[in-house]
């Protein structure tokens, strides 16, 4: 075969692999499109992928710096020139062209004013003429703002986008206030949790200190140590969460000081499986449980009683339980507790309870079985992984807190 007819043939060749080659390609550009979905469907995805970006800058208000990065994210939303957002106190945020800061504060002024969107028509900013749309940003009916859009032709479609945003906003900031409202309530439910430390404790177990001081001076010197560790742990005023093992050494310095006034009427056994003592838990979670059952199970029951503790691994979760053989409480009384009825009695269970179902979920509430005469067992089961939430640490400078728990091993305990 001649070269000539050798090499038409060869090119020929490759020019039907190139061929192929291409309709190939181009069968998966096509499927890969599909795939991604349509041009309705895009263009959702994009819309909610920018307002969840911009959500999270949101939630602490429309201050200058967190307004700034949600400003992007708006703007691309909107699909707008420029766009400004306005604080309560007047202060513009701008993303896009600065020129239009003076407009963006008159315009929001009068639309919060007003408390309904303003439209102008060819307003000269510099050499130009443009657009502009501003709509209030009404938190819980109140002014918290505005936004303010310029477009060279702003039509219908933008001014009702404008103010769907602008409500949008306005629910990111009310959620922000809730988050916030929610951490106030914590607060105050772990303030409420430190006055149940009644003065009538502090004047008992200074009182038994003080009965030591002649007698066993060594053993005055403990109990003293033993009172500073626990009201420095109750009455820190860092972090919201802590350990299972934070917990136990407060309570061992607790029941440590009531055993000094209660003698051997007071018996503990603690049965603690140690995979569970770094799971956090909310701070004074399991100490008012003890507490609880010194106070309304063995204070008035005749020759005291035993405390029963114990930590459970259940894989995923732990299981912590306060049992006492003591006086038990009535059913309906403690229904109206939980509930939250006026009532001196029980506080420590029922803030307990409702953190730990604001933290958790209504499913990881307090679960209490008891009777008058029948002593009381509350439960609580919390989960051992809780990314995002740190224990503050909490030992007291200068000891080192003896484990309540055995230390290392699973295994009853009995004091």
């Amino acid at each position: 075969m001649p070269e000539s007819m050798l090499l038409a043939a060869a090119a020929g060749a490759v020019a039907g692999a190139l061929a192929v080659g291409v309709v190939i390609l181009l069968r998966r550009i096509v499927v890969t499109s599909k795939d991604l979905g349509t041009d309705v469907e895009q263009a959702t995805y994009q819309t909610l992928h920018l307002a969840s970006r911009a959500a999270k800058h949101l939630r602490g208000g429309i201050a200058e710096g967190d307004a700034t990065r949600a400003g992007r994210h708006l703007r691309a939303l909107l699909g707008c020139e420029t766009l400004a957002l306005v604080d309560p106190a007047g202060h513009v945020t701008i993303e896009g062209d600065d020129a239009v800061r003076e407009v963006a504060g008159r315009l929001a002024a009068e639309a919060r004013a007003s408390n309904r969107p303003q439209l102008q028509r060819r307003i000269r900013i510099g050499d130009r003429e443009t657009d502009v749309v501003a709509a209030p940003i009404l938190a819980g009916g109140a002014p918290a703002g505005a936004i303010v859009a310029f477009a060279p032709r702003v039509r219908a479609g933008l001014v009702r986008a404008t103010g769907e945003v602008a409500d949008w906003v306005a629910a990111q900031v009310e959620l922000g206030e809730l988050d916030a409202s929610r951490a106030a309530l914590a607060e105050a439910e772990v303030r409420a949790l430190r006055a149940q430390i009644s003065p009538h404790f502090i004047y008992n177990s200074l009182n038994a200190i003080a009965s030591f001081i002649n007698t066993d001076p060594a053993k005055a010197r403990d109990l003293v140590l033993e009172f500073a560790d626990f009201t420095r742990y109750s009455f820190r005023r860092h972090g919201d969460f802590t350990t299972v093992a934070e917990e136990l050494r407060s309570i061992d310095s607790y029941l440590k000081l009531e055993r000094a006034r209660f003698g051997d009427r007071l018996k503990v056994t603690l049965q603690i499986a140690p995979e569970v003592l770094s799971t956090v838990v909310p701070f004074l979670s399991i100490q008012p449980l003890v507490e609880n059952a010194v106070r309304h199970g063995l204070e008035g029951k005749e020759g005291g009683g035993r405390i029963t503790i114990e930590a459970s691994d259940l894989g995923a979760f732990a299981e912590i339980s306060v049992e006492d053989d003591g006086v038990g409480i009535d059913p309906d009384a403690l229904e109206r507790a939980l509930a939250g009825a006026a009532t001196g009695q029980h506080v420590g269970l029922r803030n307990v309870d409702a953190r730990l179902r604001q933290v958790y979920g209504n499913e990881h509430g307090l679960v209490v079985e008891t009777n008058v005469g029948a002593g009381t067992l509350v439960r609580m089961r919390v989960p051992k992984s809780q990314p995002g939430r740190v224990a503050a640490a909490s030992t007291a400078p200068g000891r080192t807190p003896a484990s309540p728990a055995p230390a290392g091993t699973e295994g009853r305990r009995e004091r």
